[in-house]
């Protein structure tokens, strides 16, 4: 059988890896779409390895991003995120991907969809995923994004190009309520499992957020310890669901999407050793923590499931803000692979809490471009 051949680009950005398409190159009909994106990923693979794409087996590699140029006055680019499963035929676009947004500009200014002057360039995002704007702080050199420096992201292997993330108005990106349930904590009953307090915040994308004592659990885990703990698994998923419909992003369990919300276990700092067998001592975190989306416990926090919880931290009230170390500066998140700082602007008027602005920082790299193949 041939094969198609679709322009595209591999791309490693921040923290998660993904193919990059023009909205140009890909058919407008969306079942087409997901068909091609599927294909792309080699999924569904009941082996969960995606040997047969460009997939990597877990959810922060089975990632697809479609870029445009932007016709809103406020934006230069715009672009979707579809996160695909590892084991089933469904592409999610109910969410953003920070990680993966850290290589919209790049890209955008790589592929000549802009025009920019070496330096620091603005590069203002649009994802249509959350009716959201990111502001992109781009290095450039020689017309192109760099991506040599010296800023080293926890998570990823060397150094790279530093850029800036400031997601502008943050709160409600998937539910359109900062506090979806109108509440910073509340106690939760799970269809045969208990009640669960927890806090359902949703700045960037909507999380669920759980002590990590009620789990039996300490924050310290290891991603494949809790990947192979099937019990705890179930009882985690049951939780996300419930939340979500708590959150009125479903009416029943089984309407809810794989990808959002996330879950997190959080707990009060504590001494853990990194992936890369690192001890990441108290001190120099504010909050320890353990993110599962699409199934799988990530190795390093998700971008969005990060500014989400600096978010939260500010809120008075939440789980992770009475867990976490207090202090006026970004938040400190100890995850598997060591400390994320990811700062937050909160303020409260007349009795709400807003989110000014979430801020990261990231690198990214292009691995590869040209032609990607998948049966015609």
């Amino acid at each position: 059988m041939n094969q198609q051949r679709i322009p595209a680009v591999f791309i490693r950005g921040g923290t998660s890896k993904g193919v990059f398409f023009h909205e140009r190159d890909l058919p407008k009909d969306q079942d087409a779409r997901d068909r091609l994106f599927l294909d792309v990923i080699g999924a569904p693979d009941p082996y969960r390895r995606q040997l047969n794409g460009m997939g990597g087996g877990i959810s922060s590699l089975n990632k697809v991003m479609i870029v445009d140029r932007s016709t809103r006055d406020d934006a230069d680019v715009e672009y979707t995120f579809g996160q695909v499963a590892a084991d089933r035929a469904e592409v999610d676009y109910s969410a953003n991907c920070g990680n993966l947004s850290s290589a919209i500009g790049p890209f955008a200014i790589d592929e000549g969809l802009i025009k920019v002057e070496d330096g620091e360039s603005l590069i203002r995002l649009y994802n249509t995923n959350t009716d959201k704007i990111v502001h992109a702080r781009i290095p450039v050199r020689d017309g192109a994004a760099e991506i040599t420096g010296d800023y080293e992201l926890q998570g990823v292997a060397g150094t790279g190009a530093k850029l800036q993330l400031d997601y502008l108005n943050p709160g409600g990106a998937g539910t359109g309520k900062l506090l979806p349930s109108a509440h910073v904590l509340e106690d939760m009953e799970v269809d045969d499992h208990g009640t669960y307090t927890v806090s359902l915040v949703d700045a960037a994308t909507p999380m669920v957020y759980v002590a990590a004592e009620a789990l039996d659990m300490t924050a310290t885990e290891r991603p494949e310890a809790i990947d192979a703990d099937k019990a705890l698994k179930t009882r985690l998923e049951a939780i996300r669901r419930a939340g979500a419909i708590r959150m009125g992003l479903a009416n029943r369990a089984e309407d809810v999407g794989f990808a959002s919300p996330r879950i997190a276990v959080v707990a009060a700092p504590i001494e853990f050793t990194a992936l890369n067998d690192e001890i990441i001592a108290p001190d120099t975190q504010d909050l320890t923590v353990r993110v599962i989306s699409g199934g799988d416990a990530h190795r390093a926090s998700p971008l969005t499931s990060a500014m989400c919880l600096a978010a939260a931290c500010k809120i008075e009230g939440t789980l992770p803000h009475s867990l976490a170390t207090k202090n006026a500066s970004d938040v400190r998140i100890g995850n598997p692979s060591g400390v994320l700082s990811v700062g937050a602007e909160v303020i409260r008027e007349d009795g709400e809490w807003t989110t000014l602005l979430t801020r990261s920082y990231r690198t990214q790299r292009r691995l590869m471009e040209g032609m990607v193949l998948v049966p015609a």
